[in-house]
Parts: structure tokens; sequence; C-alpha cells
């Protein structure tokens, strides 16, 4: 039962260490994605409470301690990528700070969203997943392959076309002139 108990440590380490170490990185301007982070925090507060377990405890139960720590940085980690890249919640808080609390449709339409996926571009850029070519943009042959891995999972987990994320047939483009 004490061996739960060093999971349990192990994630309050981890809840202290992440927000820590996001924040350190943040401030020295360093490169590192934040996903790169969560694991490093990870690795050194299972680390941590796994070595604190096997030296104050005779007979330390790993799996039960580990089985503890996975569920709680799991959590964390599905917590903080729900908030991290979210559009949704970008918009929301956008109109949270506005003095009247309100934006016109057209804003959020014309100026946030462009600016949202401008950003996830210059993401896919810099992780070299894509490339612009002249006006256009490009999936290079690293992001083909993480594209190619990704539809694989999504077909193991029977994900169909949810209409938000499903690019493997071109949608499309709205007609402008329809209610004019």
């Amino acid at each position: 039962m004490m061996s739960f108990a060093y999971g349990i440590v192990g994630v309050v380490l981890f809840v202290i260490m992440a927000p820590a170490m996001q924040f350190i990185v943040r401030l020295a301007a360093a490169p590192i994605p934040p996903v790169v982070i969560l694991a490093i925090a990870a690795a050194i507060s299972h680390l941590a409470s796994t070595l604190l377990g096997t030296t104050t405890m005779q007979q330390f139960q790993y799996w039960n301690a580990a089985s503890v720590f996975s569920f709680g940085v799991m959590t964390y980690v599905f917590a903080f990528g729900a908030v991290y890249k979210s559009v949704s919640l970008e918009i929301l808080l956008d109109l949270a700070q506005q003095p009247e609390r309100m934006v016109p449709l057209s804003d959020i339409i014309d100026r946030q969203i462009p600016d949202i996926f401008r950003e996830r571009t210059e993401i896919l850029i810099a992780g070299g997943l894509a490339e612009r070519t002249g006006s256009s943009f490009v999936v290079t042959e690293a992001g083909r392959k993480l594209a190619g891995r990704i539809a694989r999972i999504r077909h193991a987990f029977a994900i169909g076309d949810t209409g938000l994320y499903d690019f493997s047939t071109p949608k499309p483009l709205p007609d402008k002139t329809r209610g004019l």
C-alpha cells in the first residue's frame, strides 16, 4: 500500500516541476518544445520517486507506484494538451478579455482565425514538417512520414472523418456570393 504513496509523491513532484521547468525555459527563450519539457519532468520525477521508494521501503512494489504515477502524469498531460493549442479556447480567452465581453463574428473570422492558423503553420515549419515554397505551403518528407503515422493511429482507433482534421480529400471552399 505504501508503494502507491510513492506514486503519488512522483505525481506531486511532476506537478511542481513541469510548470517550473516550462517557466524557466520560456524565460531563457530556449527552443525546447513544451512536450519535451513535460517528458523530462516526468522522467526526473518518476526516477526520483522510484529511488526514494526503493531506498526507504524493504518491499517496494514498483508497478503499484508506477500505475499511480502514470495515471497522474497522463491526466496532467491530457489537460495540458487540451488547453495548450486549443483554437476554441484561444477565441474564448480573447473574447473574455474584451471590455464589453463581445467581439463581432467577422472580427474572429477575419483577424483571430488567420493569426491562430498562421502560428500553427510556423510551428510546422520550425519542426521541419512543412516548408514555404513561394506563396504555397508544402509538406516535407518528415511531414509525410508523420502524417502517415497519424493516419495509421487514427485507423487503429477507428477514427473516421471528424469533419475537422480530415484533410485527405479537399473540402470545397464556401461560396461567398451566397446570401448576398
